[in-house]
């Protein structure tokens, strides 16, 4: 409503008479619900005001039946008949005003309705007083001035047309007195006239001025409606309503604070200047802005619109809703609506999103997303006949840094391999983390094969490179394994399976390594179940036995030792590998019952047929630690075979530690209560090695081959390692074993480390156990060597 209306309704202003008969409109106001709800009235006495124009008629008639020619009267009749048709029309028309819009024009065209009727009574004094009637002009006056006072008194719901035919009416009757000379009687006309103008008016403006009330009353409780509506629905908290240039008006305090001033500041503003800068039609994107501007360039309502506005430099989320403004004659006079600062709710969605397809560790795409990228790749390859590919990444040896130095560290590693798989990434390539320590790349398009290889060699480099965290040097390598749609598969799950395929092979071969997908690999999947089903009956069917490899003194060149190694011949498969079924038996958990064989007859073979002073070394797995039952499984090898615990020696890894370190360290101290020794093998290619060694007493650290190796081609990083590793030893009052020794030049060098021990091809390769009894019947190094 506007300012007047509200003066209006608060009784501080007066209407006008163009205002309160309709003429008028004040700007900003829609009358059509004023005099609308006025006009509609109209349709209740249709019939009643056409009866009574009838019954004037035949009054009239009564009256002049002797002095006025019957066939005037007629044509006199059919006309106002006419008339009387017309208003009723217009009457009907009015009846729904209310529910319709009815303004200016439609008012106008009912008071000229109403004029008509008003002409024809004054055509008709006019023709009367002209045609004999002039003696019977005020009887005949009396009618017409019955009418008047009728309308004046109950059609103030539509003044404009009482008005009209008020004044219609009157003139012709003044002209009609003129026309008879009868003075008294236009003195009669005119102030009849006058005051039922004047009635009709004051009524009007009593009528009218108790509606916009009402009106008022009204649009402010729907007004206060609509905002408790969409504040319990949309969580809208303030109101905004602008012209039709897009300066705001009625700015409340709520509003303005959602625009970061003051009320006053925001009055007469441009709307889009406060949220979107001068600039705004030049910057404005996708996020809702330029959406917002065309619904208010078209003057379409809009509901829960989320815009994206800027509010003094800071980035804001509305949800806004609005519907367009339109005066009673219709024209278009802004825009009203409600809403709401929905920020914190987009930000919750957008983070639940980002935790759907991202992970929060790396802040890598995650498994649904690569899916997703997989999947679009496939797509594109069929479309356009080209090929995607997508690359599995495996981290090696990253079980035992995340298990041995913390959750911590290892996620920080994580982080630090993201980073180095993003910088990576050519244009159509995405990274991300499948779970674990295992990562993918998605190339969209892979139609260069060479890119393929060429992007797994350099993942395989970079993630090999050491890294630094919390003032440690940390290795880990990774292997690759690749498949190529859609010639490896053609949908998501076909190409994971045998991209996994491929990455089994790649560990297979010792890792550090990238191999493609081939149908064989399906065979060796299906020989690796086949292997696992026959293992699990190796036992029953007696099919392992165990070969010996000596240790010597590496002065004397004495056997001190033999490490106990297992062998399966299959009677399926014939002989097979360790490195194929050793990993296999740790992956099903078959290595406990075959450790404990182990156990069981390494010792009988120890106590039975060597002498007392070589001890038998048996390498027991983590599987086999993790045991709750691991050092009864010790004491009862013991005390079957007869040996002496002081010729035991368990040779571990650093892994035995990596899953529950306690566990394993409170087994081993129990076996070492016993009388036997602990070794710890491998030394060096783990992460712990000196936490493990100040908190557990190893007898002998043995060095890997790997180093031994090293040394022997003069690295000096291989050489500094093994004279760290024997000094350590020997400030420990520990042994040290090298491993891999294969030449005389190599036995020499590792003599002159002064290592204590040696074990490798050249003093003797892995024997049944009858051969390595031979050794002691024949009592020569000699014999080792022919046999190595």
């Amino acid at each position: 409503m506007s300012d007047l209306d509200k003066e209006v309704a608060a009784g501080n202003a007066e209407l006008s008479i163009g205002q309160a008969i309709g003429l008028s409109t004040p700007e900003g106001t829609v009358w059509s619900r004023v005099h609308g709800h006025q006009y509609a009235r109209l349709g209740k006495r249709i019939a009643v005001r056409a009866a009574s124009h009838a019954v004037a008629f035949l009054l009239v008639v009564l009256i002049l039946w002797n002095s006025v020619d019957l066939a005037l009267i007629g044509a006199w009749g059919l006309a106002l008949g006419f008339a009387v048709i017309l208003s009723m029309r217009e009457d009907r028309i009015a009846q729904s005003a209310e529910t319709v819009h009815y303004g200016i024009h439609e008012m106008r065209r009912h008071a000229v309705a109403s004029a008509a009727k008003g002409t024809v009574w004054g055509i008709g004094l006019m023709l009367f007083a002209e045609s004999g009637g002039a003696s019977q002009l005020a009887i005949v006056w009396s009618v017409p001035a019955l009418l008047i006072l009728a309308t004046a008194a109950s059609r103030y719901s539509a003044p404009l047309g009482s008005i009209s035919f008020t004044i219609a009416a009157g003139i012709g009757g003044l002209f009609a007195a003129t026309l008879a000379a009868d003075w008294m009687l236009v003195v009669v006309i005119t102030f009849t006239v006058l005051f039922a103008v004047f009635g009709t008016i004051e009524n009007a403006r009593v009528a009218v001025a108790g509606r916009v009330h009402e009106t008022v009353m009204q649009e402010k409780s729907e007004v206060v409606s609509m905002l408790l509506r969409e504040f319990e629905e949309n969580q809208a908290d303030w109101l905004w309503q602008i012209d039709p240039r897009r300066r705001l008006k009625a700015v409340s305090p709520r509003f303005a604070y959602a625009l970061g001033c003051e009320a006053s500041e925001a009055e007469g503003k441009l709307f889009f200047d406060l949220i979107s800068g001068r600039d705004w039609s030049t910057n404005a994107d996708t996020d809702g802005m330029r959406e917002f501007a065309e619904k208010l360039k078209r003057k379409e309502p809009f509901s829960e619109l989320i815009v994206r506005v800027n509010i003094r430099g800071l980035d804001r989320w509305w949800e806004i809703s609005g519907t367009p403004m339109l005066d009673d004659a219709g024209k278009f006079i802004g825009f009203r609506g409600v809403g709401s600062d929905v920020t914190e709710q987009r930000e919750s969605s957008e983070k639940i999103a980002y935790l759907a397809r991202y992970d929060t560790l790396t802040q890598l795409p995650n498994r649904l997303m690569l899916n997703e990228s997989l999947g679009e790749a496939l797509e594109y390859a069929a479309h356009w006949r080209t090929r995607c590919a997508f690359l599995m990444i495996d981290l090696d040896r990253f079980k035992a840094v995340n298990d041995s130095l913390g959750h911590l560290i290892g996620d920080q590693m994580l982080a630090q391999v993201a980073g180095r798989l993003k910088s990576l990434m050519g244009e159509g390539e995405l990274c991300g983390r499948l779970g674990g320590d295992e990562f993918a790349i998605v190339i969209r398009d892979a139609s260069n094969r060479k890119r393929v290889d060429a992007l797994a060699r350099a993942v395989i480099e970079q993630l090999s490179e050491p890294y630094q965290i919390d003032n440690q040097i940390l290795y880990v390598g990774a292997s690759v394994g690749s498949a190529i749609g859609p010639r490896d598969g053609k949908s998501v799950e076909e190409m994971l399976r045998n991209a996994d395929l491929a990455l089994y092979r790649a560990k297979d071969l010792g890792g550090g390594e990238h191999c493609e997908y081939e149908p064989s690999l399906h065979a060796n999947a299906e020989e690796k179940r086949q292997l696992e089903f026959s293992l699990r009956k190796a036992l029953e069917r007696e099919e392992l036995l165990l070969h010996y490899q000596p240790v010597v003194d590496a002065t004397t060149e004495e056997v001190v030792s033999f490490e106990a190694l297992v062998r399966w011949n299959s009677s399926d498969h014939g002989f097979v590998s360790p490195g194929k079924f050793i990993p296999l038996a740790e992956d099903t958990r078959l290595i406990v019952p075959i450790g404990t064989w182990v156990m069981q007859e390494a010792c009988k073979e120890a106590a039975a047929n060597w002498p007392r002073n070589v001890k038998v070394n048996i390498n027991v797995s983590p599987e086999q630690l993790l045991e709750p039952e691991f050092a009864s499984t010790v004491v009862r090898a013991l005390s079957h075979s007869g040996l002496d615990p002081r010729r035991l020696e368990i040779e571990v890894t650093e892994s035995i530690f990596l899953r529950d370190a306690s566990i394993a360290r409170k087994a081993l101290e129990q076996c070492m209560s016993l009388g036997c020794s602990v070794a710890l093998d491998d030394f060096g290619t783990g992460y712990s090695s000196l936490g493990y060694l100040r908190k557990l007493k190893f007898s002998t650290i043995k060095v890997d081959r790997s180093f031994v190796q090293g040394a022997a081609q003069q690295s000096r990083e291989s050489l500094a390692i093994i004279r760290a590793v024997v000094a350590m030893a020997e400030s420990l009052d520990m042994t040290t074993t090298a491993e891999g020794v294969e030449t005389e030049e190599e036995a020499e060098m590792i003599r002159s480390l002064r290592c204590n021990k040696i074990q490798g091809f050249h003093f003797g390769r892995p024997m049944p156990a009858a051969e390595a009894r031979k050794v002691f019947l024949r009592g020569a190094v000699e014999n080792l060597r022919k046999s190595a």
